[in-house]
């Protein structure tokens, strides 16, 4: 199938059916081709399909920026909270969505999901305009600012980092594993001065290799302060 850029003039197109299975990733690609600095959203039929997608992309257009917006794997105001990953890249895929022209993202992008996913409720947008804490080595760092944003974010304290959304403070270390990442990272601090940042193994808690800097994004998708407290009540 091929895709000719005059098949895409005005402000919005939808196409939906008649492309087979195997065959979407690649016509995905030629629609994202066709639409420079604009993103192209790609329902898929569950999370199953919305990931054979995204392997397809990664293997067919390396170059492309691919995010995804997985459904929740509970229901909401369930007993049970959405699996910690998951909101994750929920939120990872908002942040980006709504910063991506200061974050200079690569065109073209694509936006994977799933039909339970668009039909569920996201937040406001001004809830995560600021959600952002950058760690960088070398940088100064406030670690009192640092564990208020990781408390009002939904990162849990424990004595060993081992899955995502978890955050341990060891005197002059802390342990942290941001949801969408592979792997946990390890603050080395002196003082306020961020010495070096390590990426490290969750099971046998040895530190590996050492990156720039860190994004820190939130693992739930409200704002428990005073006024949502109030509104729930």
């Amino acid at each position: 199938m091929k895709i000719n850029k005059l098949d895409f003039d005005g402000p919005r197109r939808i196409y939906f059916g008649g492309i087979p299975e195997g065959v979407d990733a690649l016509t995905l690609s030629d629609i994202a081709s066709a639409l420079p600095g604009r993103a192209v959203v790609h329902v898929a039929r569950d999370d199953k399909r919305l990931t054979a997608v995204s392997e397809a992309l990664t293997a067919f257009s390396p170059s492309l920026s691919v995010l995804e917006f997985p459904a929740w794997d509970c229901l909401p105001y369930d007993r049970v909270s959405p699996n910690s990953d998951i909101t994750g890249r929920r939120l990872h895929t908002l942040i980006r969505l709504l910063n991506r022209h200061d974050d200079n993202i690569p065109t073209p992008l694509i936006v994977l999901t799933t039909v339970n996913a668009v039909l569920q409720r996201v937040p406001a947008q001004g809830l995560f305009r600021n959600a952002v804490f950058k760690a960088v080595s070398g940088g100064k760092i406030d670690v009192d600012s640092l564990s208020k944003f990781l408390a009002d974010n939904g990162y849990n304290r424990t004595g060993t980092v081992r899955e995502p959304g978890e955050v341990a403070f060891r005197g002059g270390i802390v342990d942290i594993f941001p949801p969408g990442l592979p792997m946990p990272v390890r603050l080395d601090l002196f003082g306020d001065e961020i010495e070096e940042i390590r990426r490290f193994d969750p099971v046998d808690q040895r530190s590996l290799d050492a990156i720039k800097q860190i994004s820190l994004e939130p693992v739930r998708e409200f704002m428990l302060d005073d006024a949502s407290i109030s509104r729930f009540r």
